[in-house]
């Protein structure tokens, strides 16, 4: 066995009603106004009302800033640190799914460090540890973004979504409370939970896989496949919410440190030229990116066809293989999105664009198997 490093940099606090002890992490770290991050459909659902209230009987002053769009833009990171800034905040709390969760976490580099937040694009461009806190509160069950040193942006002006990757980015306490997610709509439930499942499955079969985030990563794979169309059908279904927030949280600790592969490179790339949801392109590409990948990591994938439900006694290798593809194409059907690029608004013209995008991905060095600009044209075509 080769060494390793396994890293979680943030504090989790997990559990109903866990939400009400945000006041004792805002006294720990001594803060006296806090900007909390979020969106409108948070707002909608009542959420924001309530850790409005939870702050304000405990006396703790906050300022909101609620204009954050999905998959949201450059210019939002700036807007908010400005508001951080301009009310003299000390504390950050972003509420929501990844999208404020990111934001925030933009935001906070561009409080600390100053310049533009393309200026931190890539790997450890982030130039030191942040001094101001941030607690996350994630009300979807999907990015993981609440544990992860990730932030992933859309930059609009050039038609793609940049990665910031550095351990300064973590917050530090997630709280991961799963009763705040039982408002998703369905549509949000699917999309995001599929983006979990495929955190978890291509950790666990990333060329950077290692033992403990290929334990937590199959466990998040039998929790979301288990409980993901429940908690789509019926989001009052408290035991199903409750498994997917625990998995989304699983994966988002095992690709941390095991990272990502194919799906989030064309995913990317998919945003950026179509506008399409994060989660929607990745469940739509998950299938093919898999049955592309296979065969690279057979007795893996059918270990993932397993925590899936699926029976594969009696199957050779490959056929057990390949039923974890089956099992995924089922689960993107029968929970509603999309499974053919023509769906979304994609064209043939578009294909040779967004492969070459794609190909310039970071995570698509830890893909099981090699990939050409060529190979991902193909898999964008069958998805056509």
């Amino acid at each position: 066995m080769e060494a390793f490093t396994f890293q979680l940099k943030t504090t989790v606090c997990f559990g109903a009603n866990v939400v009400s002890g945000i006041v004792d992490w805002c006294r720990n770290y001594n803060a006296k106004r806090i900007l909390v991050v979020t969106d409108q459909g948070v707002r909608k659902a009542g959420i924001l009302e309530k850790v409005e209230k939870i702050l304000s009987d405990a006396g703790i002053e906050n300022v909101v800033f609620d204009d954050v769009e999905p998959d949201p833009g450059l210019e939002t990171i700036h807007r908010c640190a400005s508001c951080f800034r301009e009310n003299k905040c000390d504390l950050i709390l972003a509420v929501g799914g990844g999208s404020p969760i990111d934001t925030a976490k933009g935001a906070r580099v561009i409080v600390e460090n100053g310049g533009h937040i393309r200026d931190y694009a890539g790997v450890n461009k982030v130039p030191r540890a942040p001094v101001t806190p941030l607690i996350a509160i994630p009300t979807t069950s999907g990015t993981g973004s609440e544990v992860t040193t990730f932030a992933v942006l859309s930059d609009w002006e050039n038609r793609m979504k940049i990665t910031i990757s550095s351990p300064f980015l973590a917050p530090e306490v997630a709280v991961v409370d799963p009763l705040l997610t039982m408002t998703a709509p369905p549509s949000v439930t699917a999309a995001s939970g599929i983006d979990a499942l495929s955190h978890a499955i291509e950790t666990y079969v990333s060329l950077k896989a290692q033992p403990p985030a290929e334990a937590l990563a199959l466990k998040a794979i039998e929790l979301i496949g288990e409980s993901l169309r429940t908690a789509v059908a019926d989001g009052s279904d408290k035991e199903a919410r409750t498994r997917m927030s625990l998995g989304s949280l699983l994966a988002g600790m095992a690709f941390n440190n095991s990272l990502l592969g194919l799906t989030h490179s064309i995913g990317a790339a998919l945003s950026g030229h179509a506008h399409v949801s994060h989660g929607m392109a990745i469940g739509l590409l998950l299938p093919y990116v898999m049955e592309f990948n296979a065969m690279a990591r057979m007795e893996k994938f059918s270990k993932i066809a397993i925590a899936l439900g699926e029976n594969v006694k009696g199957l050779s290798l490959r056929e057990a293989a390949l039923r974890s593809v089956k099992a995924v194409r089922e689960l993107v059907k029968d929970i509603s999105l999309p499974r053919r690029l023509g769906d979304v608004g994609v064209t043939g013209d578009m294909i040779e664009g967004m492969a070459k995008d794609a190909m310039g991905h970071g995570m698509l060095k830890f893909n099981p198997r090699a990939v050409t600009e060529k190979d991902i044209m193909a898999i964008l075509r069958k998805a056509l």
